[in-house]
């Protein structure tokens, strides 16, 4: 199932066989995708990314609010790790993404994979992806700064 791309979230990366990995209730989950893209209380003039858990009734997309259990947050923390990293290199292609390949990564976990890719069905897929790399870029030192502690954090836990 895709991650719909006409509402107000812009998905730009995106993980749409997330239910395959979801914790304890992955095959069997409603959380059917996560994604990095463009806020949907974007402002006129002030463009702002967000992670989004895409949820699905069996019949719609939900629009519900969720709090997200601890191993959904650690994996929006690897897709914005990735997601991160990806862009670091992304200027190497001339629209910031291969077209023909939009495959980023494959994360192995619970005998599956988060596949991360970059969001062809987005209509405006071109432009988003650039915004989103501008945004990522201006917020570098706050995320660098977030992604040091979690490392110094995972180094004091033993990992």
């Amino acid at each position: 199932m895709k991650i719909p791309t006409s509402l107000k979230h812009k998905p730009v990366i995106v993980v749409n066989n997330y239910e395959h990995v979801d914790g304890k209730v992955a095959n069997e989950s409603d959380a059917k995708g996560l994604s990095i893209g463009l806020a949907q209380w974007n402002d006129r003039g002030s463009v702002e990314a967000s992670a989004k858990v895409w949820r699905h009734t069996g019949e719609k997309w939900s629009r519900q609010s969720e709090e997200l259990p601890l191993h959904r947050v650690l994996d929006l923390a690897l897709l914005i790790c990735r997601t991160s990293l990806y862009f670091q290199d992304a200027y190497r292609f001339p629209k910031y993404y291969d077209p023909a390949d939009p495959q980023i990564d494959r994360i192995g976990m619970q005998g599956d994979a988060m596949t991360v890719e970059v969001c062809t069905t987005n209509e405006k897929i071109d432009t988003d992806i650039r915004l989103l790399a501008d945004v990522l870029g201006g917020e570098g030192e706050r995320l660098g700064e977030r992604f040091r502690l979690l490392s110094d954090m995972l180094k004091r836990m033993g990992y």
